[in-house]
């Protein structure tokens, strides 16, 4: 069949993989940071204009990288929305990221509707300040006239692909970038344009969901653009998951996502109902201290990173000798306490050593995200692997403990641009399927990610008991919490 490529514009980077379409080899690679300024204080911009994407992807494609490709994919940052006026042109930059500001908008929005509950009802998400409908309400609230003149909305990978295929009439989204946005249902697979309304205060064009083997079209030199996802979306099909596979991702906060058969609805808003690329489901936990938790404890020790607390945690034993630390720092999601803080409980004169806080933090954070996998446990979401990703997943006391306390084989997967592959994996499925070599239904079979599997084996009981004493501390401490 030849060759694909897969493009993943993150927040900060344009990466482009070329991959056989037989058998997932990258056989090429392109990288080129977003021309954005960085805001004084640093962090992230909250408003980009996104041809600073189109610039770095012709940067990330220099060199005759594409030569001899046949389709492409677009995967591209989650929650960006661009309000695009009634002549295609943007009405002002694209609102990406967490965005702060939007924080009293998602309040507003929740209780428009009357509750958490009435929207995990109507679209399987509470709104949060990153969500694309929240950001809407926050245009109406503080840009009037741009809201007013805002008739189409896209995300990222939307815009990408409507500019790669020329602008057509025709705009075109999938399944998973639309259930991220607040106003598409995944249990339904229809938009809420109410909600729209509710959130913008008029009606607004929306694009076009196709399906995940679906090409968007053809560029102007005869190139096939397929569907695009979003990154979450095109990680998870990069790295070949399926039903029983659940992702844990280490970063400052955490997040588990599994793959499903069906739309999960939840009253109390614990888990978000995305769908994937492939015409399955991925409901995801999220939690507000995985890494960041590790950070804390680290600088409290006085060690230099999370290495050094890595190798301090390993001279502890499992329960770290009775310490416990609820790890909630910054508030917690899952369970919903957002005004709560962290605890350390067990204290005593044989416990209060630098190793057993160390370890306890790692326990700590891992149990924390136990709770999360056990919310979709409890859903009837069948765990049998784990896939654990970020750089603290590396770490000797993180694949130490994880396997055990999640009581799950832990794949831990070599690094790589799963958001590109998972792009170009999609991009071979639709081209196969306009070649009439693949079926619509069932996506290319590629070489699966490079790993190190971890077993809980002899160690399962061991780690299912602190996991315990973890939980009689949260049930001590929060009595009820994930009943609430």
């Amino acid at each position: 069949m030849g060759i694909v490529a897969g493009l993943d514009s993150s927040p900060d980077f344009t990466r482009i993989v070329v991959c056989d379409t037989e058998t997932g080899s990258v056989l090429r690679q392109g990288y080129a940071p977003h021309p954005v300024e960085t805001p004084q204080g640093g962090g992230r911009p909250a408003d980009v204009d996104p041809q600073a994407w189109l610039l770095s992807l012709g940067e990330a494609a220099g060199g005759g990288l594409l030569e001899g490709v046949q389709a492409i994919g677009v995967s591209a940052q989650q929650n960006a929305l661009i309000p695009i006026d009634g002549q295609g042109i943007a009405v002002r930059p694209a609102l990406v990221g967490g965005d702060r500001r939007a924080q009293v908008a998602a309040a507003d929005l929740i209780d428009a509707l009357g509750g958490r509950e009435a929207w995990a009802q109507a679209v399987g998400c509470v709104p949060q300040a990153s969500s694309p409908v929240t950001k809407l309400r926050w245009l109406a609230k503080n840009e009037p006239e741009a809201a007013r003149r805002t008739a189409l909305l896209l995300q990222a990978h939307d815009w990408l692909v409507w500019q790669l295929l020329g602008r057509p009439l025709r705009r075109t989204t999938d399944r998973g970038g639309a259930s991220g946005t607040g106003y598409w249902s995944a249990a339904t697979g229809a938009y809420r344009p109410d909600l729209v309304e509710l959130a913008l205060g008029h009606q607004a064009a929306l694009p076009d969901v196709i399906g995940p083997s679906d090409a968007a079209g053809m560029t102007p030199e005869g190139l096939l653009i397929s569907a695009g996802t979003g990154e979450t979306m095109a990680a998870a099909f990069g790295l070949g998951l399926g039903l029983g596979d659940a992702v844990v991702s280490l970063g400052a906060s955490g997040s588990v996502m599994a793959v499903h058969p069906e739309a999960l609805v939840d009253q109390t808003g614990m888990i978000t109902s995305l769908a994937d690329a492939t015409g399955m489901h991925l409901p995801v936990v999220t939690t507000l201290n995985a890494v960041r938790a590790l950070r804390g404890t680290a600088e409290l020790l006085g060690l230099p990173d999370l290495e050094a607390l890595s190798e301090l945690a390993m001279k502890s034993t499992p329960g770290s000798h009775g310490l416990v630390l609820l790890p909630y720092l910054e508030g917690e999601r899952t369970p919903n306490l957002p005004h709560t803080a962290g605890t350390l409980v067990g204290l005593r004169r044989e416990s209060m050593k630098p190793e057993h806080l160390a370890r306890a933090a790692f326990e700590g954070m891992l149990c924390g995200l136990a709770d999360a996998l056990d919310v979709l446990r409890g859903r009837g979401v069948e765990v049998r692997r784990v896939f654990l990703l970020g750089q603290a997943a590396e770490l000797p006391a993180v694949q130490a403990a994880a396997p055990s306390l999640f009581g799950a084989q832990v794949v831990v997967p070599q690094p790589a641009d799963y958001a590109a592959i998972g792009a170009a994996r999609q991009a071979a499925w639709a081209l196969g399927v306009s070649l009439g070599t693949l079926d619509p239904r069932t996506p290319p079979v590629w070489q699966g990610a490079v790993a190190q599997v971890l077993e809980p084996g002899e160690d399962l009981a061991v780690g299912q008991a602190v996991r315990q004493q973890y939980v009689s501390v949260r049930e001590q401490i929060h009595p009820g919490a994930f009943r609430a």
